[in-house]
């Protein structure tokens, strides 16, 4: 009779009962394998050693892996390795809805530390694009295997896989009118005591990072202003410019105009710094309160920027019914819809589409035409006229 786990815990602490570890898989390839892995923790762990000094990636791939693998002997009471098919149709139901809610589900939609007894897999309901990008990663973590030598077959390839499309129009984004409502709120921030100014200009700040330079949020916490750096153009104007490294360890260049500049030198000044950074300088773009100089962590950002967001929705209520939804709205909106918000208000503003997409680091407007580009002078100069914060 298989043994069955009562309560879910971490990948980092789980112990496999001798029935469950997978040392007898019924999908266990029997030639050499490629990995030393001998049961299915292991080899999920071999995996995700690939990862390990990409937080970010790390993070998600051990969120899926380890939902997959609790569900299997916690709820099936079979281990990751005899998975079939037919398995894999009921984990991807079992995502809409983790149920029993009390096994998977944190209390008060809260995410407990992994230490924590109250920790669960699941804090919140998957929407349907963080569903489909869970069996992604599930999906790659099986290839994976199967091309260690690990497992005989991928259950998951027999699956109808639909080709990703993009959306015709970016929805997640703020239009002027509630991105306006964004700054007021910002600019109405408490500012009487040293501690009170301090919020205020970190939240002004980061605020100005995700919309001028249209960052993503690990680019935020995993940059430094060594990073900024000043060169002339051809006319000998000065011209500032952030180097970033983003997505995929890709560097990038973003314009770094007037406006962005005097918010840097603002911030510094209030943080005992000189007005402008020095080459290879390690200060966080982006400082925690007080006198730490340590980089705030995707979650602490995160959570500022959602404060934010839930301050102006609070402040467009009091307005009445008629604000409900641009409230509603406001509420669900990330980090990541401010770089939507950047790059659809560029456009809007006129901004040459090759300005838009070397700015946000985009590959390719589309797949024919790889060869556009805007030389960098020009781009600047466009970014400076055309996107603007204007606080």
């Amino acid at each position: 009779m298989k043994t069955a786990l009562i309560v879910p815990r971490p990948l980092d602490v789980l112990e496999l009962p001798a029935d469950l570890d997978g040392c007898d898989g019924t999908n266990r390839a029997h030639g050499h394998s490629q990995i030393a892995a001998r049961d299915d923790l292991n080899a999920v762990r071999a995996w995700l050693a690939r990862v390990e000094d990409k937080k970010t990636t790390f993070e998600n791939y051990r969120k899926e892996a380890e939902r997959l693998l609790l569900w299997a002997i916690v709820q099936l009471g079979k281990p990751l390795s005899s998975l079939t098919h037919e398995d894999l149709q009921l984990f991807r139901q079992f995502l809409k809805d983790p149920q029993p809610h009390g096994r998977w589900v944190a209390d008060d939609g809260r995410k407990y530390p992994r230490h924590d007894p109250r920790w669960r897999p699941f804090y919140k309901t998957l929407r349907p694009s963080s569903q489909y990008q869970a069996m992604v990663i599930i999906n790659a973590l099986f290839a994976w295997l199967v091309e260690a030598g690990y497992l005989a077959g991928n259950p998951l390839s027999l699956s109808r896989q639909r080709t990703g499309r993009s959306k015709p129009r970016v929805t997640r984004y703020l239009d002027r009118e509630l991105w306006h409502e964004v700054k007021l709120y910002i600019d109405s921030l408490p500012k009487d005591t040293p501690r009170e100014r301090e919020r205020y200009l970190r939240a002004r700040r980061l605020f100005t990072l995700f919309y001028l330079g249209g960052l993503r949020i690990s680019e935020v916490g995993g940059n430094t202003m060594g990073c900024f750096f000043c060169r002339h153009d051809a006319d000998g104007h000065e011209r500032w410019w952030l180097e970033v490294l983003g997505k995929g360890d890709k560097e990038g260049l973003v314009p770094a105009s007037a406006e962005m500049m005097v918010e840097l030198g603002r911030y510094r000044r209030e943080r005992g710094l000189s007005a402008l950074p020095s080459p290879h300088e390690d200060t966080p773009l982006v400082l925690p309160l007080g006198k730490s100089m340590k980089p705030l962590t995707r979650a602490a950002l995160h959570t500022i920027v959602k404060a934010v967001f839930a301050g102006t929705a609070e402040r467009l209520r009091l307005r009445g019914d008629v604000f409900a939804g641009q409230a509603d709205l406001l509420e669900q909106a990330s980090a990541h819809w401010l770089r939507h918000t950047a790059g659809s208000h560029m456009a809007d503003g006129g901004a040459d589409l090759r300005t838009v997409r070397d700015n946000l680091r985009h590959a390719s407007l589309t797949s024919t035409n790889p060869y556009l580009h805007t030389p960098d002078e020009e781009r600047h100069r466009e970014t400076e006229q055309k996107h603007r914060i204007n606080w």
